[in-house]
């Protein structure tokens, strides 16, 4: 059970669940999160560094033109590490490239000429930038790709079938939520709300066992709104 200020986003707290599950020696094979705390490079140290397998959507891009869906996005340019370029849709070379550090994370920014922009028939599809030229963002080698295998992974119904597992997590939370109040502080001051954490946890894990020894679902059976009026009208 960790308990942070409510300021912290989830993916700091990926690789301290990770550091805290392996003093336990509790390590998972596969860790299966919602996309709130994945990143391409949490994914490739978590394999590294812990042997878990992160199971989790990864966040789309959300450039303009993808968020748009008829543009050019990211994934219509084809990234070249050995080359140190990228060609766009409409077959031109970009012409500069530029390892940077942005906000702490490694990056290359890659740019291409106004001279091959400015004339180019698609302009409006690629770019608004005032600047006159598209620019695009990308990780390093390592993690660009796996980033881009990811992304087509969890398109799959292979992978959409596997990632129903964390039903059963939402489901716990949902419960906690339910039955102890977690989502509300009881006191003030991070250490007591910790504590009162770890008693919610507790009770949670007794209820949860006793279902089990009892053989108890552990959610009813729900019938929506709209089941519950047909059933009143045909009554």
């Amino acid at each position: 059970m960790a308990t942070t200020d409510a300021t912290v986003p989830d993916a700091s707290m990926t690789e301290p669940i990770h550091q805290a599950l392996a003093g336990r020696q509790l390590t998972p094979g596969k860790h299966y999160i919602d996309s709130g705390y994945p990143s391409a490079a949490l994914v490739a140290s978590s394999l590294k560094d812990f042997g878990t397998v992160l199971i989790s959507p990864l966040l789309s891009d959300r450039s303009p033109q993808a968020r748009a869906g008829t543009g050019y996005d990211r994934a219509a340019f084809a990234i070249d590490f050995e080359q140190q370029n990228a060609v766009c849709p409409q077959g031109r070379t970009s012409s500069s490239w530029s390892p940077r550090t942005q906000r702490g994370t490694k990056a290359v920014v890659i740019k291409f000429a106004k001279t091959t922009c400015q004339p180019c028939p698609a302009r409006n599809r690629c770019t608004t930038a005032k600047a006159g030229y598209r620019q695009l963002t990308v990780l390093p080698r390592q993690l660009h790709e796996l980033q881009h295998a990811a992304r087509l992974a969890q398109a799959t119904r292979d992978w959409q079938h596997e990632y129903r597992r964390r039903a059963g997590v939402e489901g716990t939370i949902r419960q906690a939520v339910a039955v102890t109040g977690t989502r509300r502080a009881r006191y003030r001051g991070l250490a007591r709300t910790h504590l009162e954490h770890v008693y919610s946890a507790v009770a949670l894990n007794l209820i949860r066992l006793h279902a089990w020894w009892n053989g108890h679902p552990m959610d009813r059976t729900r019938t929506s709104h709209l089941a519950r009026l047909e059933l009143a009208l045909a009554a």
